[in-house]
């Protein structure tokens, strides 16, 4: 047996490769003595609008504060919210925290992305918006979530978090709907050392929504003028992140090169379909399996590490249960029940993918 061990993500790749020039751009914050909302941030802000081709981007503490806020400058307060149950549990949360009413829908089952069939067969009158959510790094359809939100004056929140540096049909995702809102926790294509997220929109109101939300609502120090939150990007991440953003699309397309090494070496093994008009930037790389607890063990004790993106839906979930509408979720049922993610990373050496490939079709002889 190879004594090559596989595991799922090493940061410390990263920091080995980088850490020199991040420790370089923590020192200058450090020596400003200014560490919240100042011009680390303000450059980052700008930068990532630049990167996304939006007019505003706002730093926040995390994605699922991104989320949140966004939901709570849109005002879907008693309204429902179409969203994927195959999906990171903050998408929901944040529809919940502020008071609307999630409406569980299936996903596309080539895809798995949220199905814009299913998007039609539930929007109403008291849609307030619906969340298609770039899942895996494969961008979902948008363009007809977009026609059905026109239609019934419904607002669309991208939700990017696992999509950093993707397209659909040649535009970034972000810049697509109304708002648009990253994660940039620590494992992301584009990572701070800690949590952080941004939420990013053309819209001026959507943006000044935002901006005072994170700042416990104000307009101006000491004048509140709604129920805001403490939810803002520190300038020792912005300072880390502005460097990262510089390499993020090469990671990604590294990224893109181990996925299509996998391609190659995982013959007849089940994944996710790639549509052909959207760049994906493989935040993961997912494949089908029959008895994925046996085949998780197997690669385990071949020293392959995988975890599970997402085991149990939200609309499954304890907390969950009760809450909200759902239609049909056949496929995200049965997606949920197969589906295990490989190591994925920029950092990942070509005997690591050949390593891992030898022992998923070990798996199949077996």
């Amino acid at each position: 047996m190879s004594s090559i061990r596989v595991p799922f993500l090493d940061l410390q790749r990263e920091y080995s490769e980088y850490g020199n020039k991040l420790v370089k751009k923590v020192q200058t914050a450090l020596a400003s003595g200014r560490f919240i909302l100042d011009e680390e941030t303000a450059a980052f802000e700008g930068e990532f609008s630049t990167y996304i081709g939006t007019n505003y981007s706002i730093g926040v503490n995390s994605g699922s504060d991104a989320l949140y806020l966004a939901m709570q400058a849109i005002g879907v307060e008693g309204h429902e919210v179409i969203i994927p149950s195959h999906t990171f549990i903050s998408t929901a949360d944040a529809v919940v925290r502020n008071g609307g009413i999630p409406v569980f829908v299936d996903v596309d089952p080539e895809t798995y992305t949220i199905d814009p069939e299913a998007v039609a067969e539930h929007v109403n009158n008291e849609t307030a918006a619906i969340v298609p959510v770039h899942l895996y790094g494969q961008p979902a359809d948008v363009d007809p979530i977009l026609e059905i939100a026109e239609e019934h004056d419904a607002a669309v929140v991208e939700d990017a978090s696992q999509a950093h540096g993707s397209t659909y049909r040649g535009d970034p995702v972000g810049s697509l709907g109304d708002i648009a809102c990253f994660s940039l926790y620590p494992t992301k294509n584009l990572g701070a050392y800690g949590d952080a997220g941004i939420v990013v929109t053309d819209d001026d109101d959507l943006a000044e929504r935002v901006s005072m939300a994170r700042e416990y609502g104000a307009s101006e120090k000491y004048r509140y003028e709604f129920v805001g939150v403490n939810s803002r990007l520190d300038e020792i991440q912005a300072a880390m992140l502005r460097y990262k953003l510089t390499r993020l699309d090469e990671l990604n397309e590294r990224r893109r090169e181990v996925a299509a090494s996998y391609d190659d070496l995982l013959d007849g093994v089940s994944t996710p379909t790639v549509e052909d008009d959207r760049t994906h930037v493989y935040h993961l790389y997912v494949v089908e399996t029959d008895d994925r607890e046996e085949f998780r063990s197997y690669l385990d004790n071949h020293g392959v590490q995988t975890l599970v993106h997402y085991p149990t839906p939200v609309h499954e979930q304890p907390a969950y249960e009760g809450v909200g509408k759902r239609g049909d979720l056949s496929v995200t049922e049965r997606v949920a029940d197969r589906i295990v993610s490989l190591p994925m990373h920029p950092w990942c050496r070509e005997e690591e993918i050949a390593r891992v490939a030898d022992v998923v079709a070990g798996f199949d002889d077996a």
